[in-house]
């Protein structure tokens, strides 16, 4: 399946959750952007990781609500949001907090192709 095939309409970036979170993220080049609605910085960063997952069609984009899926969030412990995190075959190679810009992505990036 495509990664275009895989998400919705109104979605750019696809919602992992407990059940499907280790499948999503045991293949190829992976970011996943922890977030929750309530936080604005993660509301700033939404946006940029869809611009970037639009221009990096070969990397898999996926954000996680650490409300919805307290138990991700306590396997890797993630303490701060917006987290994104880089795995690459399952292997977690990087994780960055804070804002980052679509060029600061895209080089992060770059060097797990």
């Amino acid at each position: 399946m495509l990664k275009n095939e895989r998400k919705g309409m109104n979605e750019m970036v696809e919602e992992l959750n407990t059940a499907d979170f280790q499948a999503s993220v045991n293949e190829g080049l992976v970011l996943v952007d922890f977030w929750a609605p309530w936080c604005g910085p993660c509301q700033m960063q939404a946006p940029i990781v869809d611009e970037a997952s639009e221009e990096m069609q070969d990397v898999h984009f996926y954000k996680v609500n650490i409300d919805d899926n307290p138990e991700i969030a306590e396997q890797f412990s993630i303490m701060s949001i917006p987290t994104l995190m880089v795995i690459k075959d399952g292997e977690i190679k990087e994780v960055e907090v804070g804002v980052h810009n679509k060029t600061q992505i895209k080089e992060l990036l770059e060097q797990y192709r």
